[in-house]
C-alpha cells in the first residue's frame, strides 16, 4: 500500500454488531424448550460529498453493504492465518477518531428522528383502533335495542289478539246458553292457543357488545397461535440430525396444543352467549296438596296422591307404631293423621258417585208439599227411674210387665194420639250397656224428656242423657217421677241439675220441668202440654209426599218373617212396594206394621213402623231411603258391603299390631271366646260392648261371632273349633246345634236379662284368671334360751306368744324386728316328745334347719301361703 493511500481518509465506514438471546418455544401443552438466537446487525456510513454526488437507493446501499460485508468476511477468513500488522502512523489514527465521532453524532440524530416517527405512527394507529371499536359498540347497542323493541311490539300484538279471541268465545257461549232450554249452571271455558307463546328474553346490550369484542380478539389469537406453531415446526424440521419419530411426535404435540387452544376459545365464546334454560325447574317452596280420602286407601295410593315415595309413608307409619306394607289398606282416620304429618291437608269424600247422584236426586223435593209434622220425643234416664211406666200410663197399656226383669232392653217406638195432637215416643234403655241406643235415640229426636226419680236423684245414666241431648243440640224437658212418695225432694233435684246446665224457668233458665206420678197420673197432662208447646216453638216441618227417608231404630231376625227393621220415617211417605235401601241391605217393602201389630199401607213423617222384605238385618242407626230402581239399590248395597269389608280388615290389622306391641315381653294372655246370638240388633251391640269392657291385662273377652236370630248349626261348629261359650239372649238353639253342643261338652247359656249375662261371663273370666297367693302369719314364738345339741346344733327354747306354731310350715327368724333368716323347722319338741303344733302360752323347743345363730330375744315367725279369691 502507498503512502498516499495510507494518508487518505476513508470514504465510507461499516459498523457490525452481534447480540445473543434465548427464545422459549412451547412444543406441547405444559412443555417448552429454550432455543439460542444470534442477531447480527450492520450499518454503513458514507461521506457527505459522495453521498450528495451519488445518492443510492436504500435497497442498493443495503445490497452493497451486504456484498462488502460478505467480501470482508471472506478476506478476514483468508487473512486469519497471516500475521496481524498494526499501523504506527499517529496522524491516521487521529483522523479515524475524528471520523468516528462524526459518525456517532449523526447516528444519534437519526435514531431520535426514527423513534419520534415510530411513536407518532403508533399513536395514530391506537386512536384509529379506539375510534373504530367505539363505533362498533354503538352500532351493536343500537341494533340490540331495536331488536328488543321489535320483539316487545310483536308480543303486545299477539296478546291483544288472544284477549280479543277470548272475549269473542265468551260472548258466543253466553249466546248459546241463553238460547238453550235448560239453564247452564256452570260453563268450563278452556282456551288453547295454536301458536306457541314467544318468550322475549331481554339480553343486556353490554353482553352483545362484549361478545363482538371477544370475537374480534379471538381471531388474532388463533392466527398468532397458528403462526407460533408453524414457526416451531419449521425450526424443528430444520434441526439437523433429528430422528423422524421425534419430529412426528413434536408435530403431533403442536397440533394438539393448537386444537386445545381453539377448543378453549370456542368454550369462551359459548359461555358469553345467552344460555337456553330447560322448561322444567324444581320448585323452591314446598307445595301443600289437598288429599281426597275415601273410606280406605292403600299406602301406595296415599303416597302417590301426596307426590312422595311410598317408603316415606311407611316410615311415618312406623314412627306412629304401625307396621304396614306398600299394599296395606289404611282407614281414613289413620290416613288423615299421615297426611297432616306430611304437611298437607285432607278432605273426606264419598267414593261412590252413583250413591251421591241418587241422594242428590232424592233431595230435590217440592216446597209446596212441606207440612207440619208430629214431634219425636225420646225418654231418657237412669234404670228403674220409671221411664217405661210413664210411657205406659200415657199409652194406657202395661208394657213394662212384658219386659224381662221390668227393664227396657231395646228401643220401643210408639206414636200416641192425644186431644192436642200426635206425639211419637222413643223409649230408650237406661242400663249402661245401652249407651249406643241412647245416642241413636238422641240423634233422631226433636225433644228429650229426662226422667229422674225424686227419691233417687241424679245418676250416671242421667248425666249421660244430658250429654247426648247437648251434643245433638236438642231441647230438654225434665220429668221428675215418683212424686207421690214421701221421700220425694223436688228442690234437691232442681239444684243438682243446675250443675249440668239444666236450669228451670222459675229460676231464670230455659228448661221446662214437670212433676209427675205414673201411678196416680199426676202431672201427665201438664207434661204433654209442655211437649206440644215446645214442638210449636221448634216449628217442625217435613215433606209429606215423595220418596221416604228415615233411620233404622231397631232390627231383628224373625224365624217366620225374616229380617225385620223398625224404621222412623223422617221425610216423605213410605209405601208398601217401595224399593228400600238401608245401610248394606236393600229390598222391596212387603209389609208395613205399626206398633200395635196391624198392617198399614203407608207411613208419614215421624211415624215408626216395622218393615219386612229386606235382604238382611240392617244395623241400628243406618240411614234409610227409597230408591226408584232395584238395580241401583243392589249396586250401592254391594259397594257399601265391599267398602265395609275393607274398613274392617284395615281396623283388624291395626288392632292386631297394637295387641302385638302391647303383648311384647309379657306372658301369654288368656282369652275367653264367646258366640253370642240375640233377638234384636241393639241388644247384640250392647252385649258385645259390655262383654268386651270386662277384659283386663290378664284375660280377654273376645266375641268371635255375634248376630241376630237363633243359634244354628254353624254357630255350634264355630264354638267347637274355638272352644267358646255359647250365649243366647232371648233366643234358643235348634235341635242340630243343641246336639253338637251336648256331644262336644260345650257350655250353653240362655238369658233374658242383661245383668245375668254380664255376671255369668264374669264368673267364667274369674275361672281363667291365674291364682293369686298371699302369706298369713299363724304364730309367733319368742326365744327365751338357747341350748346346744351335738346332733342337731342350737336348740331354741321358746314361748309361743301368738297363734300356733306348726312343724311343717315355713318360718322366719327376726332380730330387732328385722328378718335375718327364712327357712323351715327341723324339729319341734314339747319336753322330749316330738309334736306337730304348739299353741299360744306353751313352751317348746325349736330347731331351725341349717341355721345355728339363734340368740336369746329373737322371734320365730311361722306363716303359711293361702290362695286369694280373684275378682274383676
Amino acid at each position: 500500500m502507498s503512502e498516499k493511500d495510507k494518508t487518505k481518509s476513508p470514504s465510507k465506514i461499516t459498523i457490525k454488531r452481534k447480540t445473543h438471546t434465548e427464545l422459549k418455544v412451547e412444543t406441547a401443552p405444559g412443555r417448552a424448550r429454550t432455543v439460542p438466537v444470534e442477531v447480527r446487525r450492520r450499518r454503513t456510513y458514507v461521506k457527505q460529498k459522495e453521498a450528495n454526488n451519488a445518492v443510492l437507493p436504500e435497497e442498493n446501499i443495503t445490497s452493497v453493504a451486504v456484498d462488502e460485508a460478505a467480501k470482508k468476511v471472506d478476506s478476514v477468513a483468508e487473512q486469519a492465518t497471516k500475521p496481524e500488522v498494526l499501523p504506527v502512523d499517529t496522524t491516521e489514527t487521529k483522523s479515524k477518531n475524528e471520523t468516528k465521532k462524526v459518525v456517532e453524532t449523526s447516528t444519534t440524530a437519526d435514531k431520535a428522528e426514527m423513534e419520534a416517527k415510530r411513536k407518532a405512527e403508533q399513536e395514530a394507529k391506537r386512536q384509529e383502533a379506539e375510534q373504530h371499536q367505539l363505533e362498533r359498540q354503538n352500532a351493536a347497542k343500537e341494533r340490540a335495542e331495536r331488536e328488543l323493541e321489535e320483539k316487545r311490539e310483536a308480543e303486545r300484538a299477539k296478546k291483544e289478539q288472544r284477549e280479543k279471541a277470548q272475549q269473542e268465545e265468551i260472548a258466543r257461549l253466553n249466546r248459546m246458553a241463553s238460547a238453550s232450554e235448560k239453564p247452564v249452571s256452570k260453563v268450563a271455558i278452556q282456551f288453547q292457543t295454536q301458536e306457541e307463546e314467544v318468550k322475549v328474553e331481554e339480553v343486556p346490550v353490554a353482553d352483545v357488545v362484549e361478545k363482538d369484542d371477544e370475537e374480534i380478539l379471538i381471531k388474532p389469537v388463533k392466527r398468532s397461535a397458528k403462526l407460533d406453531s408453524d414457526k416451531v415446526d419449521s425450526k424443528k424440521t430444520r434441526k439437523a440430525g433429528s430422528k423422524r419419530r421425534g419430529r412426528d411426535d413434536d408435530n403431533d404435540r403442536a397440533e394438539i396444543s393448537l386444537k386445545r387452544e381453539n377448543k378453549r376459545n370456542r368454550r369462551q365464546t359459548r359461555r358469553n352467549q345467552p344460555q337456553q334454560q330447560h322448561g322444567f325447574q324444581l320448585p323452591t317452596a314446598t307445595k301443600q296438596i289437598e288429599v281426597e280420602l275415601g273410606e280406605t286407601i292403600s299406602v301406595a295410593d296415599l303416597a302417590h296422591k301426596m307426590s312422595v315415595k311410598a317408603a316415606e309413608v311407611i316410615k311415618a307409619l312406623m314412627n306412629l307404631g304401625s307396621m304396614v306394607t306398600i299394599n296395606q289398606l289404611l282407614d281414613r282416620e289413620t290416613a288423615a293423621i299421615i297426611v297432616e304429618e306430611m304437611g298437607h291437608t285432607y278432605k273426606f269424600v264419598s267414593e261412590n258417585p252413583l250413591e251421591e247422584e241418587l241422594i242428590a236426586s232424592i233431595e230435590q223435593g217440592d216446597i209446596d208439599l212441606i207440612k207440619p209434622r208430629p214431634p219425636v220425643v225420646t225418654i231418657m234416664g237412669h234404670v228403674d227411674h220409671g221411664k217405661t211406666s210413664l210411657l205406659d200410663y200415657i199409652r194406657k197399656e202395661h208394657v213394662a210387665s212384658g219386659e224381662a226383669g221390668g227393664i227396657t232392653q231395646h228401643i220401643g217406638a210408639y206414636h200416641v194420639k192425644t186431644d192436642k195432637g200426635v206425639i211419637t215416643f222413643l223409649d230408650t234403655p237406661g242400663h249402661s250397656a245401652f249407651a249406643a241406643m241412647r245416642a241413636r235415640g238422641a240423634k233422631v229426636t226433636d225433644i228429650v224428656v229426662l226422667v229422674i226419680a225424686s227419691d233417687d236423684g241424679i245418676m250416671p245414666q242421667t248425666i249421660e242423657g244430658i250429654q247426648h241431648a247437648k251434643a245433638s243440640d236438642t231441647p230438654v224437658i225434665v220429668a221428675v217421677t215418683k212424686v207421690d212418695k214421701p221421700t220425694a225432694d223436688k228442690d234437691r233435684i232442681m239444684s243438682e241439675l243446675t250443675q249440668y246446665g239444666i236450669v228451670p224457668e222459675e229460676w231464670g233458665g230455659d228448661n221446662l220441668f214437670a212433676f209427675v206420678s205414673s201411678k196416680t197420673g199426676e202431672g201427665i197432662d201438664h207434661l204433654l202440654d209442655q211437649i206440644l208447646v215446645q214442638a210449636e216453638v221448634l216449628e217442625l216441618t217435613a215433606i209429606s209426599e215423595g220418596p221416604a227417608r228415615g233411620s233404622v231404630i231397631e232390627s231383628k231376625l224373625d224365624r217366620g218373617r225374616g229380617p225385620v227393621a223398625s224404621i222412623l220415617v223422617q221425610s216423605g211417605c213410605l209405601k208398601k212396594g217401595d224399593i228400600l235401601l238401608a245401610g248394606y241391605e236393600y229390598g222391596r217393602v212387603r209389609a208395613l206394621i205399626d206398633e200395635n201389630g196391624k198392617q198399614v199401607e203407608s207411613a208419614s213423617p215421624s211415624i215408626p213402623v216395622e218393615v219386612i222384605g229386606l235382604s238382611g238385618v240392617p244395623n241400628a242407626g243406618d240411614e234409610v231411603m227409597v230408591v226408584p230402581d232395584e238395580r241401583k239399590a243392589r249396586e250401592i248395597a254391594l259397594f257399601r258391603q265391599g267398602k265395609y269389608r275393607e274398613v274392617k280388615l284395615a281396623r283388624q290389622h291395626k288392632s292386631k299390631l297394637e295387641n302385638l306391641f302391647s303383648s311384647m315381653g309379657s306372658d301369654e294372655n288368656k282369652q275367653l271366646n264367646i258366640v253370642l246370638k240375640a233377638d234384636v240388633q241393639g241388644s247384640v251391640e250392647a252385649l258385645v260392648n259390655a262383654l268386651e269392657e270386662l277384659s283386663n291385662d290378664e284375660v280377654t273377652v273376645k266375641v268371635i261371632a255375634s248376630g241376630v236370630g237363633g243359634i244354628t248349626e254353624s254357630d255350634a261348629n264355630l264354638a267347637v273349633s274355638s272352644d267358646a261359650l255359647v250365649v243366647g239372649f232371648n233366643v234358643r238353639a235348634d235341635n242340630t246345634a243343641r246336639k253338637i253342643i251336648e256331644d262336644e261338652g260345650l257350655s250353653l247359656y240362655y238369658y233374658s236379662v242383661i245383668y245375668d249375662v254380664i255376671d255369668e261371663v264374669k264368673k267364667a273370666l274369674i275361672g281363667k284368671l291365674a291364682p293369686q297367693f298371699k302369706e298369713e302369719i299363724i304364730g309367733i314364738a319368742e326365744v327365751r334360751d338357747v341350748f346346744k345339741s351335738p346332733k342337731i346344733g342350737a336348740i331354741a327354747g321358746c314361748m309361743v306368744t301368738e297363734g300356733i306354731i306348726k312343724r311343717n310350715n315355713p318360718i322366719r327368724v327376726l332380730r330387732d324386728n328385722i328378718v335375718i333368716y327364712e327357712g323351715e323347722l327341723e324339729s319341734l319338741r314339747r319336753f322330749k316328745d316330738d309334736v306337730n303344733e304348739v299353741r299360744a302360752g306353751i313352751e317348746c323347743g325349736i330347731g331351725v334347719k341349717n341355721y345355728n345363730d339363734v340368740r336369746t330375744g329373737d322371734q320365730i315367725e311361722v306363716f303359711e301361703t293361702v290362695e286369694v279369691e280373684r275378682k274383676l
